[in-house]
């Protein structure tokens, strides 16, 4: 992973950032304006002190000095609520902002390429729209407003010190250079800790979402001990990263406290021979007050720098988040063909395709296929097959040719609809954590529960279903772990039946189930591609038989075409594949 430097002063990733405010102008504009009130408010308190004990409690009157602390009770209780409602506004701002940003990225990843998540881990997407996010709301809630607070707050305390006595002022400001150089010190160490913070974080995510999806290939392959040193040295790292972060903080943070401790001793000093002169050049009253504003001024100070990192850590984010907005992958949707009905008519004219630079995985293909009509694809495993799926789906593109359907070039329809009206079947059936019924209709609520149910009966998964708790509101876990791979199959099944396509693709489909559950769809699935155009890919023979057409593929080569009996005759490729493949399964030729 490349290295980010996330330059908290990035004029432009600021601008892009607070975008997303823009809908929340008026709690913005709140927020600045108690961070404002805040800064003009804290040096109050210590000058109604130093009021009150010059004026009041030296004086021994005591009816004023219950007056000033009212006043004060009141100014702690105003104070009290502007940073109440300051701490609350700048959050609602940060999440807010966050959250239609979130929205936003979720929205960028769900219309890229395949191509992007073949070489992106997921784990480091997840990174991206969970914790990378959370960064850049506290720019909001501990970062940008609260600097700009802190340092107004500085301001206002340092002005109010030399207006209340400016030599003072300038002996306790005598160790503040050793501060700055401190403070600069540990920004530049702290902001190199929290960026390898965040890559090993990222890492962690990565290894945890593969390994505990893949969790059952390593308990099948007994691999739990080496897979657990692996994470042990991930987790190693990621905590080391942080011990180092603690450690800088360990350091400078006693710092701070020795240079605050000096600034204390100075003003001891100075102001103690001051008041032991005749006449006084300080009074006690300005001393308590200087006291209180020492508190004051090293708080923010201190702080200051753990928020810059803030900041930072915020910027680094949003440079990581605004990568995968800018990332130029999507698929291009400028068609706008959308008839009422699609025939279903397919045509791929010379097409060529690569997964990656000029290394083709089909070449040359071309072909036809009438609408209605059933296509066959058989090839050895790499020959090709899958990838004319992807291609039709435009999952991926092709470099060179055209793909037609219905006459019209692919790219010209709207993507949507093109996609809507291919209903595809695959091998590896993915089910969400959600309901069956969910699951079946993907939450399109144009589709009713009678249409799910007819489809269900026709596909024979009504019995199965209605047998379940709750029948088609049983929720069947993440990945459909609860159901069997020949029921989360026949889901499948049904969730290409209601929406009803022009084009069925089968990839595979029953693969993966076993011989009573093939025979209970067989007829389900003829039903399925009657008066549709279907392409299956399958090594069973029972489907490859009926079909209009079928093509042999080999690396990406059309080998041979034509149906069944017309290949067998051929004695070529198909023959030979027939004879290794199927002669097995003891069916006649």
């Amino acid at each position: 992973m490349s290295k980010i430097t996330g330059d908290a002063l990035n004029v432009g990733l600021l601008k892009r950032v607070f975008q997303y405010v823009k809908p929340y102008r008026t709690i913005f504009i709140w927020s600045v304006i108690l961070t404002i009130l805040l800064a003009v408010v804290a040096p109050v308190r210590p000058f109604l002190i130093k009021y009150t004990l010059d004026h009041y409690i030296l004086q021994g009157q005591y009816q004023g000095l219950l007056m000033m602390t009212v006043v004060m009770l009141l100014l702690l209780v105003l104070q009290s609520a502007i940073q109440y409602s300051h701490t609350l506004l700048t959050n609602i701002l940060g999440q807010s902002a966050i959250r239609d940003l979130r929205i936003n990225v979720f929205n960028h990843i769900t219309t890229l390429r395949l191509k992007f998540f073949d070489k992106t881990p997921i784990g480091q997407l997840i990174t991206r729209t969970v914790s990378d996010l959370e960064t850049i709301s506290d720019i909001f809630s501990e970062g940008l407003i609260v600097i700009i607070g802190d340092i107004l707050q500085v301001i206002a305390i340092i002005c109010v010190m030399f207006y209340a006595d400016w030599g003072l002022t300038l002996m306790v400001l005598l160790p503040m250079p050793l501060l700055i150089i401190a403070t600069s010190i540990f920004q530049r160490s702290i902001k190199s800790a929290f960026q390898e913070i965040r890559t090993e974080v990222s890492n962690l995510n990565t290894y945890l979402q593969e390994h505990i999806t893949g969790i059952s290939i390593i308990q099948y392959f007994a691999r739990e001990d080496q897979e657990y040193r692996k994470f042990k040295k991930i987790n190693q790292r990621y905590r080391d990263a942080n011990i180092r972060s603690n450690w800088y903080y360990s350091i400078f943070f006693p710092v701070v406290e020795i240079i605050s401790a000096m600034c204390l001793g100075l003003l001891v000093w100075y102001g103690a021979k001051s008041i032991l002169s005749k006449p006084l050049d300080v009074t006690p009253g300005t001393i308590a007050e200087f006291i209180l504003y020492i508190g004051m001024l090293f708080k923010p100070i201190r702080e200051l720098a753990d928020k810059f990192n803030t900041l930072q850590m915020g910027m680094v984010g949003a440079e990581r988040v605004f990568k995968v907005l800018d990332t130029d992958e999507k698929t291009v949707n400028n068609g706008t063909h959308a008839p009422a009905m699609m025939e279903g008519d397919i045509s791929f004219d010379h097409v060529w395709f690569a997964y990656s630079d000029e290394n083709y995985v089909l070449k040359d293909l071309s072909f036809k296929v009438k609408a209605g009509q059933t296509v066959a694809m058989v090839g050895a495993t790499g020959a090709g097959k899958s990838s004319t799926i992807n291609i039709l789906n435009r999952f991926y593109e092709i470099q060179k040719g055209d793909i037609k359907v219905d006459g019209i070039n692919i790219h010209d329809y709207e993507l949507g609809y093109l996609r809507s009206r291919i209903a595809t079947v695959l091998q590896d059936v993915f089910l969400f954590s959600d309901t069956i019924f969910n699951n079946i209709t993907l939450n399109n609520p144009h589709i009713t529960m009678n249409e799910v149910v007819d489809a269900a009966i026709k596909v024979g998964a009504h019995d199965f279903i209605e047998r379940l708790p709750g029948g088609y509101q049983y929720n069947v876990m993440e990945r459909g772990a609860t159901l069997s791979a020949g029921q989360a199959q026949l889901i499948s099944f049904i969730r290409a039946l209601v929406y009803n396509p022009s084009i069925l693709v089968l990839d595979e489909a029953t693969s993966s189930v076993d011989t009573e559950t093939e025979m209970l769809i067989q007829t389900a699935i003829d039903k399925l591609m009657k008066g549709r155009t279907s392409i299956v890919i399958a090594h069973r023979l029972s489907t490859i038989q009926k079909a209009d057409q079928i093509i042999v593929l080999d690396k990406g080569e059309i080998m041979e075409m034509g149906n069944h009996q017309e290949l067998l005759r051929l004695d070529g490729y198909y023959k030979r594949l027939y004879d290794l493949q199927f002669h097995s399964e003891g069916i006649a030729k």
